[in-house]
Order: structure tokens, then C-alpha cells, then sequence
């Protein structure tokens, strides 16, 4: 089954299904309390920078703040959606090999490498709405797309078992596990980027 198939057959969850309708003032609040968090995550670091900042510093109720976003995850999980969404429609809609048109296992390669520099430039968002709470990462809507993206490629490269290859594969590229591979062991992005495409092809194969 083709990722064409999947996204008219609702197997394949897409990241925004078009432009959501709020109030006037919700929409003023929404943008002025992310670019608040942008600005105070940029300048203290996520793990320094409270919802109470944030509220305070986009000039917004506290209430609002976490009505809107439940909590620090959800609030860089929602900065995280743009740049998120780039990503797919690069894979979905772009040129080859991360869009359609090259043999899967390049694409997989492909996705892996646009994934890791993803996650390398926003580490410390994606670490935040990854481990906010006991599976975070597994419930978000951008590891449900990435994980059937990958598990479709893997199929159609005839892997075995693309369900457990594809969760592994996802595994490997938690910003927990970058994080240590980056900060704690020095390895640069293009090593990383070299040793798991090598083993994502290895992963890919029959």
C-alpha cells in the first residue's frame, strides 16, 4: 500500500487538516503567548522557563494559557507544528527521495537524515513534548504520522515486521538519545546522520 493509498483511506494522520476557526481574540492570545515562549525558551532554555513566564511575558491569563495548552509540553509541541508540518509536506509532496517518486528504501534514508536535523535543531522543544509525561512521544499526532510513514516504506521495501523496524527506527531518533549522542559523546551531526542512515538500510532490507 502506497502513502497515496493510506492518506485517502485515513491511515496515514496528517498534521493539520487545514486552517482551524477561532475568535479574533483567541487567535491574538494564541500568537502572542508562542511567541512569548519562543523568545523565553530562546533566551533561558526550555528547562528555565515556567507557563507562569510565559502567560506573564505574552501579557495573557494563566487560565488562558493553560486552557489553550495544557501544559510547557503542549505549548512546544504547538511551536513545534510548523516546522513539523514542513517536514511533511516535504516527504508527502516534495521532490524525491524524501517525496515520492524514489525507491523506498532511498526515501527512508531520505526521511531518516531530514528527521535527525529536524530534531538536532530543535532538541530541546522536541525533548520537552517528548517526556512531559510517561509516553508523550507516543501520543502526539507527529509520531503517528512519522511511525506509519516509515512503517509503509519499510513494507513496500519488503522488511520484515515493519510495525517493530519502523518503532525501532523512531526509537534510535528520540531527542533523549540525540541529546546524549550530540552534548554527552560530541558526535557531530553528520557522523550520526552517516551511521544511521547505514543502519536504517540495513533495516530496510528483506
Amino acid at each position: 500500500m502506497d502513502e497515496a493509498s493510506a492518506i485517502r483511506r485515513g491511515e496515514l494522520p496528517l498534521l493539520s487538516a487545514g486552517p482551524v476557526r477561532e475568535r479574533a481574540d483567541a487567535a491574538r492570545n494564541r500568537v502572542r503567548a508562542l511567541a512569548a515562549a519562543e523568545r523565553l525558551f530562546a533566551a533561558r532554555g526550555v528547562a528555565a522557563v515556567s507557563m507562569d513566564d510565559v502567560a506573564t511575558s505574552a501579557g495573557v491569563g494563566k487560565g488562558t494559557l493553560y486552557r489553550r495548552f495544557g501544559d510547557k509540553s503542549g505549548l512546544a509541541a504547538a511551536l513545534l507544528d510548523e516546522r513539523e508540518s514542513r517536514l511533511q509536506a516535504a516527504m508527502l509532496g516534495g521532490p524525491p527521495p524524501l517525496g515520492p517518486g524514489a525507491p523506498p528504501a532511498d526515501r527512508l534514508a531520505a526521511f531518516v537524515a531530514a528527521y535527525l536535523e529536524f530534531v538536532d535543531a530543535h532538541l530541546d522543544l522536541v525533548a520537552m513534548s517528548q517526556t512531559a509525561s510517561p509516553g508523550a512521544r507516543l501520543r502526539t499526532g507527529s509520531h503517528r504520522l512519522w511511525r506509519q510513514h516509515c512503517r509503509i516504506l519499510l513494507a513496500e521495501a519488503g522488511a520484515a515486521d515493519p510495525d517493530l523496524r519502523a518503532d525501532a527506527l523512531l526509537a534510535a531518533l528520540t531527542a533523549e538519545q540525540v541529546r546524549h549522542w550530540r552534548r554527552d559523546e560530541g558526535r557531530s551531526l553528520a557522523e550520526l546522520t552517516s551511521a544511521i542512515v547505514e543502519i536504517t538500510g540495513r533495516l530496510a532490507a528483506r
